[in-house]
Formats: structure tokens, C-alpha cells, sequence
């Protein structure tokens, strides 16, 4: 089989690192065009400006989740097959990092810096901050007994949590469950989570 043309579009201090992370993983080929969201290498595939972008022999893939996975999927690693309960499983707990990690940093994040300032609301943080903690609090509850999420082996959902774990970091909200601290200390010396991050 040969390995589709990659074009990784985003600056690995964006999402685009998930991809990045991926990538590396996969031990494949790619180019990596570091930019900004809104630039125009960006928006020229995608309009509303947002990154990851990834370009799969000229065609253009984005949403950094969508991403990693189709990844997985194409080279049938680091993913439990499609229409399997393992794959239900895996899924349910990368779409439960969306929403009770991304989803609440990513607020944060818009009422810090990216909506217009008459739109933030002041104080939001502290709000965002204990959410943040009952959600760790909650989603170690349905971790596997393993080093990774979803048991004995890494998979697309570890990518998803360990980066969201590193922008709770970057954004100074605090990983309060020992068991997620631990976690978060061994994606960070896996060697392709080095790699990736490298091109910060």
C-alpha cells in the first residue's frame, strides 16, 4: 500500500499538535506548514480559518479529532476497528474528553483573548477551573486499570486527553487527579509526543 502525500497545516502550539503527535506515532512521512489560524495557507482550505488542516494527496481534512483518527484508521493503528465495542468504548471516551476537557479549556480560552473584550464575562475562570476539576474527577472514574485510557494500549483517545492535559497545563488550570498527573508524565515521554512538541 502506499502512503498517501500528508501536508499538516497549524502551529504545533495549536491543535494541530494532536495531529503532529500522530503523525509521529505513525512514523510516516508528512510536511508540516507552521502557521497561524486565519492564515492564508489555511483559509484557502478551510474559510473559517481554523487549524488542523491536513491535506491527504491535495484534499483537505479538518477538525484535529477527525484527523487523528482517520489517521489511525488508514493505517490500521493505535485504533480499535470501526463497528466493534472496543471502538464504541474508545470513542465514547474521546468524545467525553471533548466535552468535559476541550470544551471547558476552549471557553476559557474564548473569554480570555479571542472574543472581542465587550463579549468575555469577567470572572468565568473560577467557574471553568471547578468544572474542570469534577470533570477529572469523573472521567478517571472510567479509565481502564492500564497506562492508557482505554487499557493496555495507546490509542487516538490518549492523544486527545494527554494534549488536553497539556493545555490545561499551558493555561494554568490545575490536573488535580493524581491518577490523571501520572498519566499526563508518561504521554509526555513517549518519544513522538517529544517529537511533535519539538516543533513548538
Amino acid at each position: 500500500m502506499t502512503t498517501p502525500s500528508y501536508t499538516l497545516i497549524g502551529a504545533a502550539s495549536t491543535r494541530a499538535g494532536r495531529a503532529l503527535w500522530m503523525l509521529e506515532e505513525l512514523g510516516v512521512p508528512y510536511e508540516h506548514v507552521s502557521v497561524k489560524p486565519h492564515a492564508e495557507d489555511v483559509t484557502r482550505h478551510y474559510p473559517r480559518g481554523k487549524v488542523p488542516v491536513l491535506l491527504v494527496d491535495g484534499a483537505p481534512i479538518t477538525d484535529s479529532t477527525a484527523i487523528v483518527q482517520f489517521l489511525a484508521d488508514s493505517h490500521g493503528r493505535l485504533t480499535a476497528p470501526a463497528g466493534t465495542l472496543a471502538r464504541a468504548r474508545q470513542d465514547m471516551m474521546t468524545q467525553c474528553a471533548l466535552d468535559e476537557f476541550d470544551a471547558v479549556l476552549w471557553t476559557a480560552a474564548r473569554h480570555s483573548f479571542i472574543l472581542p473584550p465587550e463579549h468575555r464575562v469577567a470572572g468565568i475562570k473560577e467557574s471553568l477551573r471547578w468544572e474542570f476539576a469534577a470533570n477529572q474527577a469523573s472521567f478517571v472514574r472510567r479509565m481502564g486499570d492500564g497506562p492508557y485510557v482505554m487499557g493496555d494500549e495507546f490509542t487516538v483517545t490518549d492523544v486527545v486527553v494527554a494534549h488536553c492535559l497539556l493545555w490545561a497545563n499551558a493555561a494554568k488550570f490545575e490536573i488535580s487527579e493524581p491518577v490523571l498527573a501520572d498519566y499526563f508524565q508518561r504521554m509526555m515521554a513517549r518519544p513522538a509526543f517529544q517529537r511533535a512538541m519539538a516543533k513548538r
